[in-house]
């Protein structure tokens, strides 16, 4: 039974399951009371269920915003069961034409006429294996290896790869080699050439390095037939190891002609699936799945389809190990009562004042996401503050939002509190003459000294955001409780079949669940006189520890994850956060004993997982039609433009803009990946006269801050979104937009203003040490 006598997790008649188990909780975003005089934001989600209500229950049509009368009008079109036919039916299309493109046969490698035998596969194109040999005197040439297309080749375009693998007899002690792969082909009108440098050394990288490019001509009628590739090597070092061959695997296949198009059908695929996303057409999920599924058809029709195990290898493991450990962790914990007690806690602390509450828990949000990843601090505070909005009457999507956004701006201000920093961190920035590795302390430091003012500065801005909002939720907790089983209840409700007698049956048991449940609300409206302080104290003595052997447990493991989340990036120490989680999760049940496996891993949210799995397919496979490297490339053409009296400031501009909005809508992880061989490449040029170190520290405020933009820009938002979700709280994509953006923006422009005076006035660009 519930706290005030009404029963907490409703049951259906003759045993059958109840919502949280066969449902996502989901309800409407809560915010101040309604307009229209509706009472709460449970009974708006009610009404947003069948848009036809929307109208008859109060809110009129002329009242509602330019987009609430988009969203009402395509909700009531894809409400409409003609409507729900028609999406139907162009959702499925979207998927089995894909389908059907990624399952035709590949263009062989020998046909029409190409290199090598007719039998072999495009997921085994056409390769050899050259030894390659650094010329045996400095400034010398080195000696070439020449591979000649066969005479039949009927491909305008074609993929080169070149594939590395180190070995140990290409290094020496104290010696870092690098070597430099130069490759010029034929096309029409002269040659052109592409340079590789990798790492001879193997101890500064595991596994294989790629290296891609496209080759082409430029007619309609010309092909790549006859076209010679020369691929020749140097080294830094001519050192008598050496001048041994290097193995370098040289391969290429032919791409169709619509290969001149990828990057608009790769921002055609993003757009969609944003569309999709926005309008809550179908489940985030589901849009990401769908997206990565046409992103695959698009690469086999361009004669550029992924073999299955390279699908795989897009995916991030690391990043959905860390989410599944954290979130086992996490479900044991809730079973202790600690959230609840933590929640009654931190509301005395406050002394029952709403604003040191949410000051509170931001700043403990961006503090610790400064040195944890902040994907764990949200798993960690996102159910603290559910509990405690429940208890003690807040509405909770308000302050979740305050949490996430300024954990995304904590996480900035070190090198392991977002991945971008991570991967600038391990990148070996002394490949650009005359610049120094950039160190865990040296990224720190000057990004630490520009998040104090963001952080101010986005404090300020979310008061005078939240200066409206009422965070009491006008019900009292009873209340709002039923209105929250009534909202999960109707959504199960209404995604129920009604064809088979079963079914009928079951959807009458659902609608008499639901009457029983609104005769109670009007019973405790109509009785209910105790004041909210007696509540708080009375859900004071139902907060207590149900378990204190299994909660001191869970804090011994918990306790032990994250001392060695802060220590993984020491050396010598080669665990990755995903495999800590996943170790902290397995030795917790193995400690605790827990049994009952089936109902522990309800509590994962597989949602996000599949979400997560989906989108790194989706961004992997839009970088591989050249997207991310469209928009690399662009601002590198762009910066080359500037007059170079204002270079330096400009192209500051120019990278943490273009940083911030591109990760806003798409994965920062590959797209910092990306620029920074863009930034090594303006930082290298002469001509260009840009210092290095000012452009990287644009390029990580960008990426980590540009994660506020929208609700899929950061991990930290999905995950906090899917917990809420479980919860029956409903972060919607415009929901965060409304406050992420103009705090993305906000953010953004501090930065760029602390950038501009310490690169422009200042003049600090050597490093610290």
């Amino acid at each position: 039974m519930g706290r005030h006598g009404a029963e907490k997790v409703p049951l259906l008649p003759d045993g059958a399951r109840s919502p949280q188990s066969v449902d996502y909780r989901s309800r409407a975003s809560p915010t101040s009371t309604m307009e229209d005089g509706v009472r709460g934001d449970y009974d708006r989600n009610y009404l947003e269920v069948v848009p036809s209500q929307q109208i008859k229950n109060g809110k009129k049509l002329e009242n509602m915003t330019g987009w609430q009368k988009f969203k009402y009008h395509v909700m009531l079109m894809a409400g409409n069961i003609w409507g729900r036919k028609l999406r139907t039916i162009v959702l499925f299309l979207m998927l089995i034409i894909p389908a059907i493109a990624f399952a035709m046969e590949a263009e062989k490698c020998g046909a029409p006429g190409g290199h090598g035998p007719e039998d072999q596969d495009v997921e085994d194109p056409c390769s050899e294996l050259l030894p390659l040999s650094a010329g045996a005197v400095p400034g010398e040439a080195p000696p070439a290896t020449n591979v000649t297309i066969s005479a039949g080749y009927a491909f305008k375009f074609t993929e080169v790869t070149l594939l590395y693998k180190p070995s140990s007899s290409s290094s020496l002690d104290g010696i870092n080699p690098n070597l430099t792969v130069t490759v010029s082909g034929c096309i029409v009108g002269g040659q052109d050439f592409d340079v590789w440098t990798i790492d001879g050394n193997p101890r500064a990288g595991v596994g294989p390095e790629y290296h891609k490019m496209y080759k082409g001509c430029g007619g309609s009628e010309c092909n790549m037939a006859g076209c010679t590739f020369s691929i020749a090597m140097e080294s830094n070092s001519y050192e008598d190891d050496l001048f041994n061959p290097v193995a370098i695997e040289f391969a290429y296949h032919g791409l169709a002609q619509a290969v001149e198009y990828e990057v608009l059908f790769a921002g055609l695929i993003l757009a969609f699936v944003y569309f999709l996303i926005i309008t809550e057409l179908i489940h985030r999920t589901v849009a990401a799945m769908l997206g990565s599924f046409i992103t695959l058809g698009v690469l086999s029709a361009l004669n550029k389809r992924p073999p299955l195990s390279t699908i795989v290898l897009w995916i991030d493991f690391e990043t959905v190990m860390l989410l599944f450990g954290m979130m086992i962790i996490v479900g044991v914990l809730a079973e202790t009562g600690a959230f609840e007690f933590a929640a009654v806690k931190a509301y005395k602390f406050s002394k029952g004042k709403v604003w040191p509450l949410l000051t509170m828990l931001v700043t403990f949000s961006a503090v610790v996401s400064a040195f944890l990843d902040n994907v764990t601090t949200i798993l960690l505070l996102t159910p603290v503050t559910i509990r405690m909005c429940n208890v003690i009457g807040l509405d909770p999507t308000p302050i979740l939002l305050a949490e996430v956004v300024f954990s995304n701006i904590g996480g900035t201000a070190t090198a392991v509190g977002d991945p971008p920093n991570v991967i600038i961190v391990s990148s070996k920035w002394n490949e650009v003459p005359g610049e120094k590795d950039i160190t865990f302390m040296d990224l720190t430091i000057h990004l630490f000294c520009g998040i104090i003012f963001v952080g101010f500065v986005c404090y300020a801005q979310l008061r005078f955001m939240y200066r409206n909002t009422i965070f009491n939720n006008p019900d009292s907790p009873m209340v709002a409780e039923l209105k929250r089983e009534i909202s999960i209840w109707t959504r199960t409700l209404n995604r129920q079949p009604r064809t088979t007698r079963e079914e009928k049956s079951f959807c009458s048991k659902l609608e008499a669940k639901i009457n029983e449940l609104e005769m109670l609300i009007e019973e405790a409206e109509s009785t209910e006189t105790e004041s909210w302080a007696e509540t708080v104290r009375e859900m004071e003595l139902d907060a207590q520890i149900k378990d204190w052997d299994l909660f001191y447990n869970t804090c011994l493991v918990l306790t032990v994850v994250i001392l060695l989340f802060f220590l993984h990036s020491v050396p010598g120490i080669h665990l990755d956060l995903g495999w800590i989680a996943v170790i902290g999760a397995m030795s917790l049940l193995l400690i605790c004993g827990i049994q009952n496996i089936e109902e522990l891993m309800m509590k994962v949210e597989w949602a996000t997982l599949l979400f997560f799995g989906a989108l790194f397919i989706l961004m992997e496979g839009l970088d591989e039609l050249g997207l991310i490297q469209a928009i690399g490339h662009t601002t590198s053409d762009i910066i080359k433009d500037f007059p170079e009296e204002s270079r330096k400031a400009w192209s500051i501009v120019l990278i943490l803009w273009v940083s911030a909005l591109a990760s806003s809508f798409i994965d920062n992880i590959p797209f910092t990946a990306a620029m920074i061989p863009v930034i090594k490449s303006i930082a290298s040029d002469p001509d260009v006269n840009v210092p290095m170190r000012p452009l990287v520290w644009s390029l990580a405020f960008g990426a980590c801050l540009g994660g506020n933009g929208t609700l899929i820009g950061a991990s930290a938002n999905v995950v906090m979104a899917g917990l809420a979700e479980q919860e029956g709280i409903s972060i919607t994509f415009n929901r965060f937009f409304k406050l992420g953006f103009p705090i993305m923006l906000v953010s953004t422009t501090v930065a760029m203003f602390y950038l501009l005076f310490c690169h422009c006035i200042l003049e600090w660009d050597d490093p610290i040490m």
